[in-house]
């Protein structure tokens, strides 16, 4: 698609290779109906090809939430694939507009020659080339959350056990979807909606605090602008992205700005249902449910984590922070004493 209609290009390097580069790649990139080029130079070192690795790992997540609320659907409308495509259909119309919703219905729509569906004779075992893979090694490494495209890269390792899911669906085959049929087709949009958020927050976090960590000076509203063609992840979504950080392209975690702040707090009751209905019902959408596991994490005042700490001083006198002491100040526990056994100090780590 993109080298018959013009691909989004995320170019980086020295400065030096700039202009004489950057109006090639732009003159072949994809554009916009206003003739913007979905082609602008990233930054320094490997920037660009970093960007482009995030990208695929939101892709990766894009396309997990899309197959969870499809096997939602497919129960729901009791199999009847032209309804699903249907649904698919309406809501391309919408918010969730994008390229990857717009196959999916064509998609389910196609016909074997023998005329029956071709979506249920493919095999349901996900192929991957490594960049989900490599978004995660990053994430971890600068300390970023990526949980979605972890579970979206989880659940591609997974599906490729076919063996022993045959042999778990026969030894655990109490698996009821009766509890599905509670749900509404806008539950579950809402929940793919607030989902789809959650995983572009992520990504644009992992760009800012890889951009930080190297000093890319990385401008998140001109990257959502040339991802908004000519590439898997193109969608309506990523222009209300480019109009957040457009004014100031100072960042700032998506959940605090006004548009996806209210977008959020409309879908959390349907997110909510949906995720307890499919846990109740036996139906694994892991993307999904650790969407709203990482937005309840995210916006909570105090986690379990002192506990963790608590029990990392206990068995290996890691040392704990204090909430009635400054930020910095360390202490540890003698936990086989009791009352005061706590010993303090500025430990050097």
């Amino acid at each position: 698609e993109g080298a018959l209609h013009g691909p989004s290009i995320m170019p980086g390097g020295s400065d030096e290779i700039k202009k004489e580069i950057l109006p090639v790649l732009q003159n072949i990139a994809a554009h916009l109906d206003d003739g913007t080029p979905c082609c602008s130079w990233i930054g320094p070192d490997g920037s660009g090809h970093f960007v482009k690795t995030v990208h695929n790992g939101i892709e990766y997540g894009d396309m997990q939430l899309i197959a969870e609320a499809y096997s939602l659907l497919n129960v729901l409308q009791k199999g009847d694939h032209e309804a699903t495509a249907q649904t698919f259909e309406s809501w391309n119309k919408g918010v969730l507009d994008s390229y990857l919703i717009g196959i999916t219905a064509p998609i389910l729509r196609y016909k074997d020659t023998d005329g029956k569906s071709l979506i249920d004779k493919i095999a349901d075992r996900a192929g991957q080339k490594g960049t989900g893979k490599w978004s995660i090694e990053a994430a971890i490494n600068s300390g970023t959350t990526l949980s979605v495209t972890a579970e979206s890269v989880f659940a591609r390792l997974l599906s490729n056990r076919t063996t022993e899911r045959n042999k778990a669906h026969r030894l655990y085959p109490e698996t009821d979807p009766a509890p599905i049929f509670e749900l509404s087709v806008d539950d579950i949009h809402h929940a793919l909606y607030a989902s789809k958020i959650i995983a572009y927050t992520q990504g644009l976090d992992l760009l800012r605090n890889m951009s930080e960590k190297h000093n890319w000076q990385l401008n998140l509203a001109d990257i959502a602008t040339i991802w908004r063609k000519g590439c898997i992840i193109q969608s309506r979504f990523l222009y209300e992205i480019a109009q957040a950080y457009k004014p100031t392209n100072e960042y700032e975690n998506l959940l605090f700005t006004p548009y996806f702040r209210e977008k959020i707090i409309l879908c959390l009751p349907s997110w909510r249902k949906v995720v307890q209905t499919a846990i109740a019902a036996g139906i694994a959408i892991p993307g999904t449910a650790s969407a709203l596991a990482w937005f309840d994490g995210f916006r909570c005042k105090k986690s379990s984590a002192n506990l963790i700490q608590a029990q990392r001083d206990y068995f290996g006198a890691h040392l704990y922070e204090r909430i009635d002491a400054p930020a910095g100040t360390f202490f540890h526990t003698d936990w086989n004493r009791h009352g005061d056994g706590t010993t303090s100090g500025n430990y050097s780590l």
